[in-house]
């Protein structure tokens, strides 16, 4: 069984960065301010602590249509690093497990969900 203790909700649009044909700086200016705005978001909440042992976090899109799960995750990859940020982890850490997610719905956002890991096991 899971228990969330942190949920953040930001306004940004998650796109496949391998599809989107930009300028280098347009993109990089892009990535800045969407890994910042994660940072922020998880690192000024102080209603909640990192737990000692493992944990998941999710990260959920939220958008008009759905991606298939590589441009998922290659979208969601600076604000995993905002979130690891503000962690003060790196997001290749093993007791962080990332996940992805995505919903429907009209107006685009970004969801970040932070749960414990009593159910969390490593694969053989």
């Amino acid at each position: 069984m899971r228990y969330r203790f942190a949920v953040f909700h930001l306004p940004l649009r998650i796109e496949s960065n391998a599809n989107l044909r930009e300028h280098w700086a347009v993109k990089m200016k892009r990535t800045k301010m969407q890994r910042w705005a994660a940072g922020c978001a998880v690192g000024a909440s102080s209603d909640w602590t990192l737990p000692a042992g493992k944990f998941v976090v999710r990260l959920v899109r939220v958008g008009r249509r759905l991606l298939d799960d590589d441009n998922l995750c290659g979208g969601f990859k600076s604000i995993r690093d905002g979130v690891a940020d503000a962690l003060g982890l790196s997001d290749n850490d093993p007791r962080i497990k990332w996940e992805y997610a995505q919903e429907k719905g009209r107006e685009y956002s970004c969801r970040i969900e932070l749960f414990s890991a009593t159910d969390f096991r490593e694969k053989v």
